[in-house]
C-alpha cells in the first residue's frame, strides 16, 4: 500500500503542473486577446453615430400631474424635463474596448456622455416611480415602470416593482411580458432579474 501511495505521488504532481501550466496558458491567452483588440481599438478611425437607439422621453412623462404633486415629484420631473434634452443611449454591457471598436476612438467621450445621461434617467424614473406608487399614484407609477423597462433597463427594482404592481391592479397576465423583457437585457443582472421574477409570479 505505501509502495503504490509513493509511486502515485509523482504521477499527482505531474498532473497538477499539467493543470497549473494549462490555466495559466488561457490567463495568457485571455490577457493577450484583450491587448490585442485593445490595439486595434485605438487605431479604430471615427464613424458616424446616427444608428445609434436614441432615447426620447414620452411626452406624457414629462407633462403628467399626479393628483398630490409632492416637491420630490416635482423635482423628479424638473430633471426629467432638462435630462430630455440630452442625448441618450443605452450601452450597457459594453465595454469602451468594444465601443471604440464599433465607433471610433475619437467617439469615446460623447458615447460615455449618452451612456450615463442613460444611468441617470433609469434611476430618476425609479425614483420617481417609487414616490408615485408611495402616493397611491401606482397607474402613473405603471407607465412610468414600463417606459423604463422598454430601454432595457437593468435596475432590477423597476422589473420588481412593475411585477408587484401588475399582480396588484388585477393584470397578473403582463407579467409574463415583463418577464421576456428581461430576458432582452444587455446586464449581468439579467440572469438574477429573470429568475427572481419567475420565482415570484409562476
Amino acid at each position: 500500500m505505501n509502495f503504490l501511495i509513493f509511486a502515485s505521488f509523482p504521477i499527482i504532481c505531474l498532473i497538477f503542473s499539467y493543470a497549473l501550466h494549462s490555466t495559466k496558458r488561457k490567463e495568457q491567452d485571455v490577457d493577450q486577446e484583450f491587448w490585442d483588440r485593445e490595439q486595434r481599438a485605438n487605431f479604430t478611425r471615427k464613424k458616424p453615430l446616427d444608428g445609434l437607439d436614441y432615447i426620447t422621453i414620452p411626452e406624457e412623462l414629462l407633462t403628467m400631474e399626479p393628483s398630490v404633486m409632492t416637491e420630490e415629484v416635482a423635482g423628479c420631473l424638473r430633471d426629467l424635463k432638462d435630462l430630455s434634452a440630452s442625448k441618450i443611449v443605452n450601452l450597457t454591457g459594453y465595454t469602451n474596448t468594444d465601443l471604440k471598436l464599433e465607433y471610433g476612438t475619437a467617439n469615446i467621450t460623447i458615447l460615455s456622455d449618452y451612456d450615463f445621461h442613460y444611468t441617470n434617467l433609469v434611476t430618476l424614473l425609479q425614483k420617481l416611480a417609487e414616490l408615485l406608487h408611495d402616493d397611491l399614484e401606482d397607474a402613473l407609477a405603471v407607465k412610468v415602470l414600463e417606459f423604463a423597462v422598454s430601454t432595457g433597463t437593468d435596475v432590477s427594482k423597476s422589473y420588481y416593482l412593475l411585477a408587484q404592481l401588475y399582480q396588484q391592479m388585477g393584470t397578473p397576465e403582463k407579467i409574463g411580458h415583463l418577464i421576456t423583457q428581461a430576458q432582452g437585457i444587455n446586464s449581468i443582472m439579467k440572469d438574477s432579474i429573470v429568475e427572481n421574477l419567475q420565482a415570484a409570479y409562476r
